[in-house]
């Protein structure tokens, strides 16, 4: 069975990113974590020495309640990776001290004097593929509802629980990024251990053509939103909305928003080498569901810590 996290590229691949990410907000709140495993071009194998720009990458941001988003950023050489087969399962990329699996993850960086190291597990009930555009890419959610448990140190700092918090895991891969894009999750805890999630992705395609696709997992049930219509989207303040109607009927309505001061400006390098361009990330960003059907109000969900809004292009 397909769990979502295979590898596609081939070490050869000399253009291409493959990524698998993890974003949760703490149980006990106070901030967020986004973790990024990286593999950019593995075949090319010609870069600089900077961090950035190295085939193999780790990424870690804090992003604390009331202060600037921190980010530690260690790039590696390819000779040193171990990864799985494409397309074989368990997956398994390990770099150094980092590593990455179908369902833990670890990591310890030395970036500019800080230390930051983590040993991670997350179990889920629900994944889902946004997009499927085969060599050119896609946007695989293997756990989209997870449940993150285990431990993290920064600078000495511990956040450690179990639940140590609740977020998703994602795996994008692309011969090149979209010029333009808006990705949104947001995770709202239930009673007994249940919860609802929305991920939603918009991105340009050929012929001034928008690719849009929103999934909705609530009771047990997935909820489908193709062609939604935008409502708003802005980068300041940092917004986006939407509003659709599921195959079944159902209709929503959904708006995510972040703080200027939480949200990070990270610059993303093109897989042809040729420059970088920026992405706006919210990993502590609010959002707010609102259900309806034949016109009647259902059900309304809200987080003020726990979704993620990001941003390139437009």
């Amino acid at each position: 069975m397909k769990t979502l996290n295979e590898v596609y590229s081939s070490l050869s691949t000399r253009r291409r990113y493959e990524v698998w990410f993890l974003r949760f907000a703490l149980a006990e709140g106070g901030g967020a974590w986004w973790i990024r495993y990286l593999l950019m071009n593995p075949g090319r194998n010609a870069y600089a020495a900077e961090s950035r720009l190295k085939p193999v990458q780790v990424w870690a941001t804090w992003f604390p309640e009331h202060d600037k988003p921190q980010t530690y950023i260690q790039g590696f050489e390819i000779a040193g990776l171990e990864l799985s087969d494409p397309g074989k399962n368990p997956l398994r990329m390990r770099i150094g001290e980092n590593e990455i699996c179908q369902s833990s993850c670890k990591g310890a960086l030395q970036v500019d004097g800080h230390a930051i190291s983590w040993n991670l597990e997350y179990r889920s009930t629900f994944r889902v593929t946004l997009s499927n555009k085969g060599w050119i890419g896609f946007s695989r959610t293997p756990h989209s509802n997870a449940r993150f448990s285990g431990r993290i140190v920064l600078d000495g700092r511990v956040f450690e629980g179990n639940p140590v918090g609740f977020g998703v895991q994602g795996h994008n891969c692309g011969y090149r990024h979209r010029n333009l894009w808006t990705w949104a999750h947001a995770y709202f805890p239930g009673a007994e251990g249940s919860s609802t999630t929305l991920e939603a992705l918009v991105y340009d395609m050929p012929f001034g053509l928008l690719f849009r696709r929103a999934v909705l997992w609530h009771d047990g049930t997935r909820h489908q939103f193709r062609n939604f219509q935008q409502i708003r989207r802005d980068s300041s303040p940092f917004q986006w909305g939407f509003h659709g109607t599921a195959r079944d009927g159902l209709q929503m309505e959904a708006q995510f928003s972040g703080s200027l001061t939480s949200a990070h400006r990270l610059p993303y390098f093109k897989t042809d080498c040729s420059g970088s361009f920026d992405v706006l990330n919210n990993s502590l960003a609010q959002a707010v569901v609102q259900l309806q059907r034949g016109g009647t109000a259902l059900e309304k969900f809200q987080t003020s810590t726990g979704a993620v809004l990001e941003m390139a292009g437009g």
